[in-house]
């Protein structure tokens, strides 16, 4: 099951020129930029681990290509993601975020469902992942 979260998580992984290209376009726009981690991509998990500090003042993308790629070579079995915030309206506000590094393998989600009182129900979704402690889960 491949994980869709996102910009462009339906389209085939990105090469790094592609890459290159999409965090020129935040640099161009101001954004600042971060490279993220995670071993639990949850949809409801949105803090992911950071690599290093956002890259405020940075202007080429040669910079966050490198710190992608040393991030793939520290953590080769997660999911990375480079995500681009725009302060322009005096919050960081998301403006674009998109996978960079998947496992080889993606186990996916199990939908578990809850019968209640009065004929409802509760649906949760359970990460196949999450049944393997931190560390250990690809």
């Amino acid at each position: 099951m491949r994980i869709t979260q996102g910009t462009f998580s339906f389209l085939p992984d990105l090469t790094d020129e592609q890459i290159s290209t999409q965090v020129k376009y935040c640099i161009d726009n101001g954004w600042a930029v971060n490279v993220e981690y995670t071993d639990d991509p949850h949809p409801r998990n949105t803090y992911w681990e950071m690599w290093g500090l956002p890259m405020f003042d940075l202007k080429d993308a040669a910079g966050i290509l490198f710190e992608v790629n040393e991030c793939r070579k520290a953590f080769p079995n997660h999911y990375i993601r480079v995500s681009a915030f725009d302060d322009s309206h005096g919050v960081e506000s998301l403006r674009l975020s998109f996978i960079v590094n998947r496992p080889s393998e993606e186990p996916g989600f199990r939908l578990e469902r809850e019968d209640l009182r009065g004929r409802s129900m509760r649906y949760r979704l359970h990460a196949y992942a999450t049944d393997k402690p931190t560390g250990q889960r690809y």
